[in-house]
């Protein structure tokens, strides 16, 4: 797969080497993939009527209980990509799991093909084919060569290089479509079928599949469908929604303000654009500033181009956001630096604006001509500068137009309206040019008319601005991040707490009385509405999109019943994310109308107005409903061949979709047999509703508010979706992927290189939030030998059980280990359960292990590990990853443990008995001791180093003698009771007066650890308050050390040791194994031992 637009930066993924494991790894992978197939282990059924009589989804569920989730259908213009990859192993991981809890889990599969992105690239191909023949070599431009120079300490600073390899200059530069292909990995003597979109359909969802089943995806293909009326039944299904929708009055037929590409003829959508997805058009009122007398150099470009103003009204263009502060206008500024034209409204009147403004006027019946906007003649702004003009409303008759540098051609009309008083740009600018008016080339006393008051606020009085610029000390123009401070803040307290103070509606909030300024301005001709984009869009053809006034049929999406209804369901919905809850509200908040048809590329016909096409964000919102059902309608993705129910398309009216999804009654004159349909609406009803649906966050924005929305009006509420999740982007080794620099991978480069299963636990890892997460190439290459070597040591295990312990398990180690691994079944539990995957893989995968390579290792001091506890601890593993590494525990569970049936049916683990949070405390009072010791080793061995007086000799035999006490000593009282008043148990957070507090009692030397070791204990061991603060030990700290000695003895080799009680004030500890009292031999470290923090010497023997 070569970079897209052939650029040839080095790759910078992780190159290969040595894969004789990972290849090991990939080979049983295809095994069991191919297993999961040949046995249909995924497709998934609703219970029969001899399983349950039941026809609700109520009453099947509480026997057979069920979970249907599916991603976003992908586009059919390519392969998928790792972003795909992250997105599909959300659905994946928690079709596993929810497997594993005993239920039928659906993941179904589709292939979006809807839209123009296929047509463009087919049309576009077609253009290629008659330019550069069918093998695209003749007369092909050659490239230019990009070349570099590069640094002089590393190369001839002389001497040029080109940037690009071989393998991607063979590719091509991207320019054209066919090198597109070239790129994409397509033959050259295949790029040619391309250029009928038909094609696309055939050649990617073939390939979309085989990538989903290398990567082990649970999905049901039998269910699977392309869109587009490519398959006549979905078709049908579409034309369904959408009569149904307009039935309900949802959708409208008007004129109404939408982005539109004039290259191609009709609205760009969100998925037909090439840039700019989720932009809208920004609504501004015109307003007609009056030119009442020319400058000198202005009237010389009017006579070049013969235009003669007298008798004209010409008036400069000002898109403002804020007509009710017209009152305040002193004066009007314009761009020295842009060139504006003057273009013909009628015979009489003419505007001055931007080219791209006029372009999207003449889009929105503001021009004679749609789409033309006839242009007189250019004209600088520097010309213009200087103009006495007439503003409207303003107090002032007359002002002048003046120059503002920073005014962009690219945003508005390129002429702004100036008002002083609450516009601190406009205070900024006018106070500058005063400044300096012999720099600016104009007369002071044109920028130097009074502000006028207009608004009235209860934070900054009746001049905004010139407080706002006080406050925040704006200089000049050039502050541009203060002055971008200040214009919000102006913005948002006028329009929520601001009082007209001049004109018609004085007295009334400006909220009430901006729109009826506008209305009064329009109406008396001085002003009109204007719309154009928020930002840039590009259409896929390469067009920059304009804002049009269209004749259009639209969804209604704002409409307030409707919104309400939806937000309904949005308050009862699973968004798992705060973040993804609070995007809903806000795109609900602001979402109005949508066209919802065009009529270019691929779709459906709209079946009232064939003209049209049901455009790609509306035809995708609940073709959910649609995976229910499509297995008994077509036996293939193209409904070329009957399903289970041996169904005509003509059949499938819409009567019958309503008699399947939405209750309704047995359809008229239907001529499918009413045991097909019962079967049909069982699998709608069982699997209905939705219960989770995986999208990117990019598409709240519209695709995922549609579905809301659309599942609201056609649906009964009990059918509503249950939950949908957003996760951010994918980056690529914590970069963005970019396939020009080398960094990307497609799904099937990823299980190429990694193989799937250490594919999908990297994807685990990446991340679960709302954030953008990273594929970490280091961390799926590192579980290849993690898996590998796991995998050979269960072998081996299991190969040996007659050589391991077998009896009791009731020691320490036994206990604990056995104790450890259902703490970590539960937490692994509650993680899946929460889809906290990156959790699950801890709890379930690193830290299971890290519990078996401790009690591996502490185990070979007494005997070994215990037989059952190894089995168990192989089978629970194999368990724990089946969600998200299902080909391994296949493995273990097949060749390893030689279960008689798929790890895929089998049930999540339950804890073998209930868990014992004080044999918890204890190991990890036994880890915390053998660390201690060590640190105790080494803190001697660096004295040692450092040339201190020691006697201590690492490599002579040692003697370790542990401390612990009973009783706490007395001086501690006082600071416990300091951490107990400064601890809110609720928030585990501590007041921050606590420190200032331990310093004021002193001895900050030993009372600062022993503080610090309570709010450990509080908040990182979790240990309740009540234990903490009543000084109890959650378990029994002198037999444990009992137990334990030998593990304590190894944690550095020592050649003996000894373990003493402690008690307060005696000079003489007891010895725990023998009993006997024998006196202190390191009294420091006696003295520092606590309860549950004993004391340690360790010295040669």
């Amino acid at each position: 797969m070569g970079p897209a637009n052939g650029a040839a930066a080095a790759p910078k993924t992780l190159v290969m080497e040595n894969t004789e494991k990972r290849d090991a790894l990939i080979a049983y992978e295809k095994k069991y993939q191919k297993k999961w197939q040949d046995e249909k282990v995924f497709e998934t059924n609703p219970p029969t009527l001899a399983e349950c009589s039941g026809t609700t989804g109520p009453e099947m569920w509480e026997k057979y209980p069920k979970f249907m989730g599916m991603m976003a259908y992908p586009y059919m213009n390519g392969v998928l990509h790792a972003g795909h990859a992250y997105t599909l192993s959300k659905v994946e991981f928690q079709a596993g799991f929810e497997r594993m809890l005993g239920k039928r889990a659906l993941f179904p599969f589709g292939f979006h093909c809807t839209g123009m992105p296929i047509k463009a690239c087919a049309d576009k191909l077609t253009r290629e084919i008659e330019m550069f023949g069918q093998n695209f070599d003749e007369n092909v431009p050659p490239e230019e060569e990009e070349a570099v120079v590069a640094a002089a300490a590393k190369t001839d600073p002389t001497k040029f290089r080109a940037t690009k390899g071989k393998a991607a200059a063979k590719k091509g530069r991207g320019k054209y479509q066919f090198e597109i292909m070239l790129q994409l990995g397509i033959p050259r003597e295949q790029v040619h079928k391309f250029a009928d979109s038909s094609y696309w359909l055939e050649f990617f969802p073939p390939l979309c599949k085989e990538d989903c089943n290398d990567f082990g995806s649970r999905i049901d293909w039998r269910r699977s469908f392309v869109t587009t009326d490519a398959n006549p039944y979905y078709d049908a299904f579409v034309r369904w929604q959408m009569n149904s929708l307009k039935a309900l009055n949802h959708v409208k037929f008007g004129l109404r303000y939408t982005i539109y590409s004039p290259k191609d003829g009709q609205p760009c959508m969100d998925h037909d654009r090439q840039s700019g997805e989720g932009v809208n058009p920004q609504e501004y009122t015109g307003i007609k500033i009056k030119v009442l007398e020319w400058p000198a150099a202005a009237k010389e470009v009017l006579d070049k181009a013969a235009f003669n103003p007298d008798g004209k009204t010409v008036s400069l263009i000002a898109a403002t956001l804020r007509p009710e502060t017209m009152y305040g206008q002193t004066c009007c500024f314009v761009s020295p630096n842009i060139n504006y034209g003057l273009y013909e409204i009628s015979e009489t009147e003419y505007y001055i604006c931007t080219p791209r403004a006029a372009r999207n006027m003449a889009f929105q019946k503001i021009t004679p001509v749609r789409g033309e906007a006839k242009l007189v003649t250019e004209i600088s702004g520097k010309t213009l500068i200087g103009a006495r003009i007439n503003a409207p409303l303003s107090v002032y008759p007359e002002v002048r137009l003046l120059p503002m540098d920073t005014i962009l051609a690219s945003k508005g009309t390129g002429v702004v309206t100036s008002v002083p008083s609450d516009s601190p740009d406009d205070f900024a600018t006018v106070t500058e040019l005063a400044k300096k008016p012999e720099f600016y080339g104009i007369e002071k006393e044109w920028a130097s008319l009074d502000p006028v008051p207009i608004i009235s606020t209860p934070t900054y009085g009746d001049m905004t601005a010139v407080a706002l610029v006080k406050e925040l000390k704006i200089q000049s123009p050039k502050d541009k991040d203060a002055l971008a401070k200040a214009k919000e803040i102006a913005y948002k307290d006028a329009f929520y707490q601001g009082t007209m103070i001049i004109g018609k509606y004085k007295g009334e909030k400006v909220e009430v009385a901006k729109n009826k300024v506008k209305e009064d301005l329009i109406a008396a001709g001085d002003a009109f509405v204007y719309n154009e984009p928020e930002g840039l869009v590009m259409s896929r053809s390469g067009d920059e999109c304009v804002v049009s006034l269209e004749d259009q049929w639209y969804m209604d999406y704002g409409e307030e019943e409707w919104k309400n209804q939806t937000l309904s369901l949005l308050n009862n919905i699973n968004t798992y994310t705060s973040e993804s809850r609070h995007a809903f509200e806000k795109v609900l908040d602001w979402l109005k109308n949508w066209a919802c048809a065009r009529s270019y590329g691929l779709g459906t016909r709209l079946p009232w107005d064939k003209q049209y096409l049901v455009e790609s964000l509306s035809d995708s919102t609940v073709y959910m409903a649609y995976y229910t059902i499509a297995h008994y309608l077509h036996g293939d993705i193209y409904g070329k061949t009957r399903g289970l129910g041996d169904i005509g398309v003509d059949q499938m009216t819409d009567e019958v979709f309503d008699y399947l999804f939405c209750r309704a009654g047995y359809p008229k004159n239907t001529t499918i047999p009413e045991a097909t349909l019962t079967a049909m609406r069982r699998e709608f009803e069982y699997f209905y509703p939705l219960d989770v649906r995986v999208s990117g966050k990019d598409l709240i924005n519209n695709h995922l508010t549609f579905f809301l929305y659309c599942h609201v009006a056609l649906f009964p509420k009990q059918f509503w979706p249950r939950g949908v999740r957003t996760n951010g982007h994918l980056l690529l080794n914590n970069e963005k992927m970019s396939k020009s620099v080398g960094n990307f991978l497609t799904l099937k480069e990823i299980v190429k290189k990694f193989g799937a299963d250490c594919a999908r636990i990297a994807l685990a890892d990446a991340g679960d939030t709302f954030e953008d997460a990273n594929f970490d190439e280091a961390n799926a290459n590192a579980m290849i030998l993690r898996l590998y070597t796991m995998r050979e040591w269960c072998e081996n295990q299991m190969e040996n059980l007659d050589k391991l312990r077998t009896g009791s398990k009731d020691s320490f180690l036994d206990r604990a280990f056995e104790n450890e691994m259902n703490v970590l079944v539960e937490a692994t539990e509650t993680n899946y359960k929460l889809t906290n995957f990156k959790a699950a893989i801890k709890t379930g995968l690193y830290d299971f292990q890290a519990a078996r390579d401790y009690y591996r290792e502490a185990a070979s001091y007494e005997g070994g590990m215990h037989r059952d506890l190894v089995v168990r601890y192989i089978e629970t593993q194999a368990l724990l990853l089946t969600p998200v590494a299902p080909h391994f525990a296949e493995y273990l569970w097949l060749e390893v443990l030689k279960k008689p049936e798929t790890v895929q049916s089998a049930l999540f683990p339950k804890i073998s008995k209930e868990i014992d949070n004080g044999l918890t405390a204890a190991l990890e009072y036994v880890r915390d001791v053998s660390r201690s010791i060590r640190e105790t080793e080494g803190a001697n061995i660096k004295k040692q180093k450092k040339g201190k007086a020691v006697t201590f000799d690492p490599k002579k035999p040692t003697k370790l003698t542990i401390y612990v006490a009973l009783s706490y000593p007395g001086w501690q009282e006082q600071y416990l009771d300091l951490v107990r008043d400064a601890f809110d148990s609720v928030s585990l957070k501590f007041s921050p007066e606590l420190t200032q507090k331990v310093q004021k009692l002193g001895d900050m030397k030993r009372s600062m650890p022993f503080v610090n070791h309570l709010k450990y204990r509080l908040t990182g061991g979790k240990e309740s308050p009540e234990v903490v603060f009543n000084r109890k030990l959650a378990f029994d700290e002198v037999e444990t050390v009992r137990a334990a000695l030998p593990i304590l003895q190894r944690s550095v080799g020592s050649e003996s040791i000894e373990a003493y009680v402690l008690s307060e004030g005696s000079a003489s500890a007891k010895n725990i194994l023998s009993g006997e009292e024998a006196p202190i031999a390191f009294a420091k470290e006696a003295e520092a031992a606590v309860p549950g923090t004993p004391g340690i010497a360790l010295v040669n023997a």
